[in-house]
């Protein structure tokens, strides 16, 4: 029997416990999975990579813009000769019944309604973070994929690495003692338009694309060049999810992870430019409080974006006092030293009461007495299709990447607003203030669904 025989099955609803997974014997001895790639932008580049080092099929590309499936196959040469090329990711899925997996590397609010489809249509699902555009989105495809017998992976990859699992086994073992502050610090103007009203006029849409279709859920737009396609609409507010969107799925991963945090109850935003207009402010300093629980003291994640906030100047301190200079790091106070970790995880040093400067955990030598307990991977992309094939586990499903997500989408609801929330996480409402709730579960376009 063909793997896509069992594998293109129908959707199925049945609760269960975790995502339940086909034994390796279905795909026989070969164990080479047929992925299809929805959104064939520069972030695409690598997943597609990966497949190919991994020895997988790649079968098929999706983009409403032909000009970006022209550059991947370009890009990837000789092994794209045999590649499908669709328009419409709906078609995609319906036609192409070998498929067992895709992968989505779409703008922001794409991800949840593709992904979506693709579990109900039975495929493994691998998305590019942020998981959603909303936080009710968040909620619901981590709840969807849970029920689902597929394997999920968010595409955070610092997942992957062994720094970040060695500083969760460092935290969890009581290393640090009790955590009391995060400082996430991402300086400097972003890479995409910020605390910038829209653009008057309009221009030509590149040939053959639908850009109907590119705006899909949100309202219709002009066209403008560059300023929202290709690359640059992560900082809109209809298209993406800013700055915030962007790396709280890498820089929350760590403490959310290891001290166990589920919702903040408490919100506030400071230091805001450039707020209130149609793209992301230019700078913000975002507080969420998350209240002690079982055992855990309570735990502040600052998130500081821009040149105008700062985490306090004797921390910074420290960290210059190894590093020389700094970029953007996460840092976590703990009442018996420090951790820094960078924004992906892919380091870990540590600096206890007494030591002079941070060291690297590998050669710490009380770090080196905490025992391994996580396991490790080659690669994000791999653990996926590992798991996949042989039945095992991924570090990032969709409902992990889901909570991740979550948690900074209601820092930018805050932002959205220009208020502070208290946050009543379980029924995802900010109490008092109705008028949140549009931004919690946005009302979209339902033409290209």
């Amino acid at each position: 029997m063909k793997p896509a025989n069992v594998k293109r099955r129908e959707f199925l609803g049945a609760a269960v416990a975790a995502p339940l997974i086909l034994p390796q014997t279905v795909f026989g001895a070969n164990k080479k999975l047929n992925i299809g790639f929805i959104g064939m932008g520069g972030v695409m580049g690598g997943a597609v990579e990966s497949a190919l080092d991994l020895k997988h099929n790649v079968v098929a590309f999706c983009d409403v813009d032909p000009n970006q499936i022209s550059r991947a196959k370009k890009k990837h040469g000789n092994a794209m000769a045999n590649v499908k090329e669709y328009g419409d990711y709906r078609k995609m899925l319906d036609k192409e019944k070998s498929l067992d997996a895709v992968v989505i590397a779409t703008t922001d609010h794409w991800h949840a309604p593709i992904s979506t489809a693709a579990i109900h249509a039975g495929l493994h699902v691998y998305c590019q973070k942020p998981l959603t555009h909303t936080v009710a989105e968040a909620r619901e495809l981590g709840d969807l994929s849970r029920n689902a017998k597929v394997v999920t992976q968010m595409g955070n990859q610092g997942s992957a690495t062994s720094s970040l699992r060695r500083s969760i086994e460092l935290i969890q073992a009581g290393f640090f003692g009790q955590i009391s502050n995060v400082h996430v610090w991402h300086p400097g103007p972003p890479r995409y338009s910020h605390g910038v009203p829209r653009p008057k006029g309009a221009g030509p849409v590149p040939n053959g694309m639908n850009w109907d279709f590119w705006c899909g859920l949100a309202p219709l737009r002009p066209y403008t060049n560059e300023i929202y396609h290709p690359g640059n609409w992560r900082g809109w507010y209809d298209f993406g999810n800013g700055k915030m969107g962007d790396f709280c799925c890498h820089s929350f991963n760590l403490p959310v992870r290891a001290l166990k945090l589920d919702y903040p109850t408490r919100v506030e935003i400071s230091g805001v430019k450039n707020g209130g207009l149609e793209s992301y402010a230019s700078a913000v300093t975002y507080t969420l409080r998350f209240p002690a629980k079982e055992g855990r003291s309570a735990v502040n994640i600052i998130y500081y974006m821009g040149d105008q906030d700062r985490p306090p100047k004797a921390l910074v301190n420290q960290l210059k006092g190894t590093f020389g200079g700094i970029r953007n790091y996460v840092l976590l106070e703990g009442e018996k030293g420090l951790l820094s970790t960078g924004m992906w995880g892919k380091i870990c040093y540590v600096k206890m009461d007494g030591d002079k400067k941070f060291i690297s955990h590998g050669k710490h030598p009380e770090a080196r007495k905490i025992a391994q307990s996580l396991p490790r991977v080659d690669s994000h992309f791999g653990e996926w299709t590992d798991a996949i094939l042989d039945g095992g586990e991924t570090f990032s499903p969709f409902e992990v990447g889901g909570h991740l997500t979550e948690i900074g989408l209601v820092g930018n609801v805050a932002l959205r607003l220009q208020k502070n929330l208290d946050w009543d996480g379980e029924a995802m409402k900010a109490k008092g203030m109705p008028e949140a709730d549009a931004l919690i579960r946005k009302q979209n376009r339902t033409k290209w669904l």
